[in-house]
């Protein structure tokens, strides 16, 4: 048998006799499915001049061949939906071969429409989501949590004890989420692979009887620490952070009292694993417009390492036009805001943090000249992938880097991004962008009281070009 095996080359033919239908191919092919794919198992039997029978459908058998030969998925494989595609890939030992296939094209926000919409069965208005690197996503609506794996299949939800939800993240691989909800103190943990509840948090200062049930805004994760910010009904905040292997509070970062712009709760946490900092942003509106600030804190000494506030700081604030979002780019180390009223974009470079480090982006398409500085209440902002993503109301954009001098600069100047909008009418009127965040090669967008989580990708004949 050994000597047979020995004798089998590449170019070798077998025969496969898939559910009653009879397969040729060779044993190159079958090999590309991986050495410890069963696909290349069964190739060196080759030799034996009976075709192998395998009890599985012969159709998409006859796809994933197809696959292994082109490294492609041939139009016949739209005839099955994608869990039946991946569970025969698994049954055959190539599932990354079809997840390398079935993986969206690079995001381009110019030619990127909308694909689909997640809309889970019950309590369908998504009221939070967090994305993972792999395009996969977490959404809570309601009282629970359900997962979507890379293929956006339904892989499970978790019940909470929650009523609303309204943040979550994963911050394990062990499938952990953190989950904070309106109304209700603390932040809370849970393992979404048996949905038990493995510990919560609350934020609890002896010397300070105020200090007791404080609701949860925003929660952000490095690779040891889960950080979360606590408003108590005294006007007292803090962030807290949390070992991810024990549950405990390890320490208490940027506290601060009072109910003004400088010292009012965070609505957002990011932690820029690069620089090792954690950023913060708050964002209130009142008669006299918007106001907020933008704090960078070192989490091992606790200190703020960089801040601005608006109005009020920076020559280049612009003076009653504070932003309305925030962004931060952990990967580019860019920040990014959108003006309240103006509706301009700034950038600042986080590793050039100054008094003033903002760069202001200048309109240069001209087909879209008409429609600069239009500046609305309902802004969002999302930087990712090398591009800046608004939603206005209801309409999406992208702001597209674009090549100076003929080559791509790092630095961030006036024309460094060029605007195109991304939606067609009938989306813009779907109603009112409420959160947009990246995953792996796709963006998600959220709508208030609107069902579903909207999945947005770049076509297979990705490769349009700006408008100029």
């Amino acid at each position: 048998m050994e000597d047979a095996i020995s004798n089998i080359t590449l170019s070798d033919r077998i025969k496969l006799n898939v559910g009653g239908k009879l397969f040729e191919t060779t044993v190159s092919t079958l090999q590309s499915g991986g050495p410890d794919s069963l696909l290349a198992a069964l190739s060196n039997r080759s030799s034996s001049s009976n075709p192998v029978f395998i009890d599985r459908d012969p159709e998409i058998f006859s796809v994933l061949l197809s696959l292994l030969r082109t490294n492609r998925l041939p139009s016949t494989s739209r005839r099955f939906t994608d869990q039946e595609l991946s569970d025969e890939a698994s049954y055959y030992g190539i599932e990354t071969h079809l997840k390398s296939a079935m993986l969206p094209n690079p995001l381009s926000g110019i030619d990127a429409s909308l694909v689909s919409t997640i809309r889970p069965a019950s309590d369908g208005i998504v009221t939070a989501f967090t994305t993972i690197d792999d395009g996969s996503v977490w959404m809570a609506h309601g009282g629970q949590v359900s997962v979507y794996d890379w293929n956006l299949t339904h892989a499970g939800t978790v019940r909470t004890h929650l009523d609303s939800i309204t943040s979550i993240r994963r911050v394990t691989k062990s499938a952990m989420a953190a989950v904070a909800s309106d109304g209700a103190s603390g932040v809370h943990f849970y393992n979404v692979a048996n949905g038990g509840r493995v510990g919560s948090v609350e934020w609890i200062d002896p010397t300070d009887p105020r200090i007791y049930k404080a609701p949860v805004t925003a929660i952000a994760d490095s690779p040891d620490s889960v950080f979360a910010a606590f408003d108590s009904y005294h006007k007292e905040n803090c962030v807290l952070a949390i070992d991810k292997s024990t549950l405990q509070v390890t320490s208490e970062i940027g506290r601060q009292s009072g109910n003004s712009s400088k010292s009012i709760i965070p609505g957002n946490l990011t932690y820029v694993t690069d620089l090792g900092l954690l950023a913060a942003t708050a964002v209130t509106s009142g008669a006299f417009g918007f106001s907020g600030y933008i704090r960078l804190w070192d989490p091992r000494s606790a200190r703020v390492v960089w801040e601005t506030n608006e109005p009020g700081s920076g020559r280049s604030s612009r003076f009653g036009d504070s932003f309305a979002d925030v962004s931060i780019d952990v990967n580019e180390l860019t920040m990014c805001k959108i003006c309240s009223k103006s509706g301009d974009l700034a950038m600042a470079d986080l590793r050039k943090l100054s008094d003033d480090p903002w760069v202001y982006l200048r309109e240069t398409n001209p087909s879209l000249s008409n429609t600069a500085g239009s500046g609305v209440s309902n802004s969002v902002i999302h930087c990712y992938k090398k591009q800046v993503f608004v939603g206005r109301d209801g309409g999406l954009e992208v702001w597209s880097r674009v090549s100076q001098n003929g080559e791509n600069s790092t630095e961030i100047g006036e024309e460094s991004f060029r605007r195109n909008f991304m939606d067609k009418l009938q989306d813009s009127e779907r109603g009112i962008i409420s959160k947009i965040e990246g995953g792996g090669e796709r963006l998600f967008v959220s709508r208030e009281e609107v069902e579903g989580l909207e999945v947005w990708q770049s076509s297979v004949f990705s490769g349009a070009v700006l408008v100029l």
